[in-house]
């Protein structure tokens, strides 16, 4: 369908480096919300809510724990999508974030399981289905602010920098956790999630004081707007909600595995504390802070297609090198291996989706299309620390190790048929889903 013009006046532009600042700081808090209950899910959940003296199984009730929240996070993508695209994407990310603080405080008060027995757990699963959809709702709207404000043929390099986020909320949750760890009794794990409330309060601060997206105001503007833009989106772009899923999976299935899944590998196979495993987490976070800029303006020169592929075939070649890094027991190669996974494997990949994904959808389907595909894949990747665990048990490490790789041969198979979006390499927005308007 070809795109329909848009007239009148454009609408104003925030500064992009103003908005995607705020669109990170955002991001920051609401990651930081949901990496808390990941980290906290592989240190402690495992006897604090649900009593078992078995190691490998109260490992495997917490990891399912965190895989429930990433089954409804396709929930507040479809949410975030309708409304998005509807209503405009900053109100959608004041909401999430409000959402996400209040039930990351509530889950920082919950009682044990020796205080009241099977209400714990229930409680806990409750407030995680909650906060997996407040989660889902927050990506799409976060990285469009970014990538509609931004310059044509520097999106990729604006549209990283919301992306920080997840690197930045990951390095503040593992520096809290550790710096809490020797707190008495349960303030070791409460400590962190009653932080989320002062957190939150800052994140709305400064997502307030952003314009609404440009291209959300010409889409308005031209009456362009759906009455059902999600079910619009899964009509007219399932092929490449499809297309994202499958991209997403290097990325966020290694991810997982890498930052969930080895800190409880690593007590289990008794190799170290699971502390040195978030050493390597806090390096390979705080190198992210600037890889992921890196790899944004080299999209931007390069196309978003290559600077994936980095990520993706160093996926599939690292799998069985890093648990054998890990294997040593060695805090060195233990923070080498983490760091590397996130940094070659991770980054490169995360760095480039919000650009690439939001130039293959028009942008009055483009909330709804992004958030879909990007949450559709959190179904399987939220159950990768999980069956990890359940593979280990059965054929010890290399079954976690060749999961790893896995992951980067299907997802390097769809980038290789997936087309190039960037500006600078497709040539004229004219030959491109144009994100000023509707295709």
């Amino acid at each position: 369908m070809s795109a329909p013009t848009v007239s009148g006046t454009p609408p104003k532009k925030d500064n992009a480096v103003k908005v995607s600042l705020a669109s990170m700081i955002g991001t920051v808090v609401e990651s930081y919300d949901f990496f808390i209950y990941a980290t906290a899910a592989a240190t402690y959940f495992g006897t604090v809510f649900f009593a078992t003296d078995d190691s490998i199984v109260g490992a495997l009730a917490s990891f399912a724990t965190l895989a429930i929240g990433f089954l409804f996070r396709p929930i507040g993508g479809y949410l975030a999508g309708h409304f998005g695209d509807r209503i405009g994407r900053k109100r959608v990310l004041i909401w999430s974030l409000v959402v996400m603080g209040v039930v990351t405080t509530l889950i920082g008060v919950l009682p044990t399981f020796a205080t009241v027995g099977i209400a714990a757990p229930i409680m806990l699963i409750v407030l995680r289905i909650i906060q997996g959809v407040a989660y889902g709702a927050e990506w799409g709207g976060a990285v469009l602010m970014a990538v509609e404000h931004a310059p044509e043929r520097r999106r990729g390099f604006f549209g990283a920098l919301p992306q920080i986020g997840i690197p930045g909320g990951l390095l503040l949750a593992n520096g809290v956790i550790l710096l809490t760890s020797d707190l008495p009794g349960d303030w070791a794990w409460r400590v962190p999630f009653l932080l989320a409330s002062v957190m939150v309060i800052v994140g709305i601060f400064i997502r307030l004081k952003v314009a609404e997206s440009p291209a959300f105001e010409a889409v308005k503007e031209s009456g362009e707007v759906l009455k059902a833009p999600a079910l619009e989106a899964i009509k007219q772009d399932w092929r490449s909600i499809l297309r994202v899923i499958g991209l997403r999976l290097a990325e966020t299935g290694g991810y997982y595995v890498t930052t969930s899944f080895v800190v409880s590998y690593v007590g289990l196979a008794a190799i170290t504390d699971s502390r040195n495993v978030l050493v390597g987490t806090l390096v390979g976070s705080a190198i992210g802070l600037a890889s992921h800029l890196l790899y944004g303006a080299w999209s931007d020169r390069i196309g978003r297609k290559k600077v994936y592929l980095i990520g993706s075939i160093f996926t599939i070649l690292f799998g069985v090198p890093m648990f054998l890094l890990i294997n040593t027991g060695s805090l060195v190669m233990i923070v080498v291996a983490v760091a590397l996974s996130l940094v070659l494997s991770h980054d490169p990949i995360f760095a480039v989706e919000s650009s690439w994904f939001s130039e293959l959808f028009p942008a009055n389907r483009r909330t709804s299309g992004i958030s879909l595909g990007y949450n559709g894949a959190a179904i399987v990747a939220g159950f990768l620390p999980f069956i990890a665990t359940a593979v280990y048990g059965a054929v010890g490490w290399i079954g976690p190790a060749l999961l790893f790789s896995l992951l980067g041969v299907i997802s390097t198979a769809v980038a290789i048929t997936a087309r190039e979006t960037a500006p600078a390499i497709v040539g004229t927005k004219a030959e491109q889903p144009t994100l000023e308007g509707v295709r």
